[in-house]
């Protein structure tokens, strides 16, 4: 069956974060160790959160094997009988943004997934330009086109929360993946774990390598926003924990440039820097040129499955870890749609497997000859087109 694909889609901006904007406003700058405000009293930290993230990176995840998007992490089931309707479907998407390398990869691995699908007749999206406001007006449009479910990716929570809850009242079953809403009225909510293991993960490599009193530099995007600062409030507690020495918190924007001259001047400063903790791994390989400009030996450093830090990894046998927050999540909305449309149960919070890179299983992620920017965990090695659509 032909799909009808009705799609308005943003120009690319220029590279931003990985995955998250926030409308919560940023309280903090750039500064030193002693600048940033304790994990404890942070007014993002979330102590039973942070106790459950952790945890779920220990927890045996159900579903079919070698498929970690249709996996869940302890999943509690809810029954979708009432929307069960014959196809074939006509499925809508409201979306943030395709305006950062993840979202594009995500994107593309969507559109993929969409085409996999016979049932599906017609698949509309609205990109809403990382715009509140657009995204408010594209989700009160799409009720009203016919859908037979709607999967939304907020722009930002608190904002979008009334105009999910509108769409939720219309009937149709709505399904909410990567970023929240304060509303349990989606059929389920898609996400990996979440900020606080991501943070975790890399604080504990690095602990573990710099030993104590060892000197590490963290390397963030923005401040005032949920996620990132899950992952520094996570990072902040196992580095104190652990004696780590934390020389500074800087503030890159996203600047590879400036990322790379904030590290020339602590190396200039301290002389020597043990480990990069980095909330988001845009600017790993511009942070290592840093240590390389200065003939440095590398330090121990986190970044992302994203293919040029990948690269640089292998070759140089780099002494790295990746946590990720994987873009196979682009998979499951489509996939969650499709069994809520047939009736089938799904968890009402699809807590995804949140994969970290290793030494160990770098091998099995870096695939060669993909773009710089291409983020490895997109779950779409096995998928038609592959790597051509995500070239």
């Amino acid at each position: 069956m032909r799909k009808t694909w009705l799609t308005v889609v943003a120009a690319v901006g220029a590279l931003a974060m990985a995955s998250c904007t926030s409308e919560l406003p940023a309280d903090t700058g750039p500064g030193d160790a002693s600048q940033s405000e304790s994990s404890q009293s942070n007014e993002f930290f979330d102590q039973a959160e942070y106790e459950r993230q952790l945890a779920l990176r220990d927890a045996t995840p159900e579903g079919p094997e070698g498929k970690p998007w249709e996996q869940a992490l302890e999943p509690e089931m809810v029954d979708t009988s009432s929307y069960a309707k014959d196809g074939p479907y006509h499925l809508c998407f409201s979306n943030a943004s395709v305006d950062n390398p993840w979202r594009q990869v995500g994107w593309k691995t969507m559109q993929a997934e969409v085409d996999l699908h016979d049932e599906i007749e017609k698949f509309t999206v609205l990109d809403a330009e990382a715009k509140d406001d657009k995204q408010i007006s594209d989700i009160s449009s799409l009720t009203s086109q016919g859908c037979d479910a709607l999967i939304v990716s907020p722009n930002t929570t608190s904002t979008l929360t009334p105009a999910v809850e509108q769409a939720c009242g219309s009937g149709m079953p709505v399904i909410v993946f990567d970023r929240g809403v304060n509303t349990d009225c989606p059929v389920t909510f898609i996400h990996p774990i979440g900020g606080y293991a991501f943070g975790a993960s890399a604080a504990e490599f690095l602990a573990d390598e710099v030993g104590e009193g060892g000197k590490v530099l963290a390397l963030r995007v923005l401040p005032g926003v949920d996620v990132l600062e899950h992952r520094w409030a996570a990072a902040e507690r196992i580095f104190a924990d652990r004696g780590v020495d934390v020389v500074g918190v800087e503030f890159t924007e996203n600047d590879t440039a400036g990322a790379k001259s904030i590290v020339s001047d602590y190396l200039q400063r301290e002389g020597q820097i043990d480990g990069i903790w980095m909330d988001d791994g845009t600017a790993a390989v511009a942070v290592l040129e840093a240590f390389e400009d200065q003939g440095m030996e590398a330090p121990a450093i986190s970044g992302e499955d994203q293919q040029q830090f990948l690269e640089k990894w292998k070759s140089e046998n780099l002494t790295a870890q990746a946590p990720t927050y994987p873009t196979y999540q682009w998979r499951t909305p489509v996939i969650a749609a499709l069994k809520i449309l047939k009736g089938e149960e799904v968890p009402k919070e699809w807590i995804l497997p949140q994969p970290v890179v290793t030494s160990e299983s770098l091998d099995q992620y870096l695939t060669e000859g993909m773009p710089p920017l291409h983020y490895a965990l997109c779950g779409c090695q096995e998928m038609p087109d592959f790597p051509q659509r995500w070239q």
